[in-house]
């Protein structure tokens, strides 16, 4: 995944769920402040309905955006390491929506591949596409804030980004060795609506229920 090490909490990389944390955590500070069985299983219902409806979109998104971006799986291959000194960028498809600063924010799908050609990462999982990647400033690798600017929305582009601006010396796990090179293709689409949070979640969220 493209975020830094500590960031990397499950592609790198979803952010919908950024509004009240992840579903797992969400539950546990919800049911704590649950005091009865009905109360309990009401929220266990309004949480697999938000999860449902999270999923959905996720999967309409997927039905919208496989197609394009699938084949790029066939950039995919080995390279020289050692010539990757400097980073470098190719437009595959030109977008032609908004353009992509350092401080921009963005929904994207991307593929990340190492020198021996295996994808470490990847928005592409059992022939569909998993939550587009939300993307926010500081918060990805800097090969992939430089490499990805000057996109436009709906634009397509393979960056190679050398070692020092991917994880360097430190590396990332065991996909991502030291002093590592990094190619991926990415995809920016426009940001889909945010998946409404039921009113009943977010007041034992914020208040426990009281």
């Amino acid at each position: 995944m493209a975020t830094t090490k500590g960031q990397r909490i499950g592609i790198w990389s979803i952010a919908i769920l950024m509004i009240v944390g992840s579903i797992g955590s969400f539950a546990i500070i919800v049911l704590a402040n649950m005091n009865n069985k009905s109360d309990t299983t009401r929220m266990n219902e309004l949480m697999a309905q938000y999860q449902a409806d999270v999923n959905a979109q996720t999967k309409d998104l997927s039905q919208k955006y496989y197609g394009i971006f699938s084949p790029f799986q066939s950039r995919v291959a080995p390279f020289d390491s050692v010539g990757v000194a400097e980073l470098a960028s190719e437009d595959l498809v030109t977008g032609d929506g908004n353009t992509i600063t350092a401080n921009s924010s963005y929904s994207a799908y991307y593929i990340g591949w190492g020198p021996d050609g295996k994808i470490f990462d990847s928005s592409i999982e059992d022939g569909a596409l998993k939550a587009p990647l939300e993307v926010t400033p500081g918060g990805v690798i800097e090969g992939w804030t430089k490499g990805t600017e000057g996109m436009k929305v709906n634009g397509i582009r393979e960056i190679t980004i050398p070692s020092d601006l991917a994880y360097g010396e430190r590396g990332s796990g065991s996909s991502i060795p030291p002093n590592t090179p990094l190619k991926f293709v990415v995809m920016i689409i426009p940001t889909p609506e945010p998946v409404e949070v039921p009113a009943e979640l977010l007041k034992y969220y914020r208040t426990g229920g009281n």
